[in-house]
């Protein structure tokens, strides 16, 4: 049973910063690509950061270029994205994703994912 449980979340000022985690567990995840995606009233889910497990190879979201961070600890079964000069546009509940590999390409869309984790909400206040 794949398990990916979510934490790091808060309220924060624009400008600032907060590291979520994300602890993944019932399986090896090597052959797996990692998400962040998120979800603010009203909208539809969005891609934010995937890495590749096994190489560490990122990819990120044009809105989040050069500001968020997504990084895994194997030895901690942990992927972490690391948020900075955080906007009111990012506040949204932040979910874990896990996609087993069948391409190099880490997918954005949801809809490719097979595990996800139930989401820890990000404040950003103006």
């Amino acid at each position: 049973q794949v398990q990916l449980v979510e934490s790091g979340g808060g309220l924060v000022q624009a400008g600032g910063s907060l590291r979520l985690s994300c602890i993944a567990s019932g399986r090896t995840f090597t052959g797996y690509h990692m998400g962040w995606f998120r979800q603010a009233p009203g909208k539809e889910r969005e891609f934010v950061a995937g890495i590749r497990w096994s190489t560490g190879n990122t990819y990120y979201a044009d809105s989040v270029k050069g500001r968020f961070t997504i990084s895994r600890d194997k030895a901690k079964n942990t992927v972490y994205l690391q948020m900075n000069n955080l906007k009111p546009e990012d506040t949204a509940v932040y979910y874990c994703a896990a996609k087993f590999v069948t391409t190099s390409r880490i997918p954005p869309q949801a809809s490719e994912y097979d595990y996800w984790g139930q989401g820890t909400q990000v404040t950003v206040s103006s």
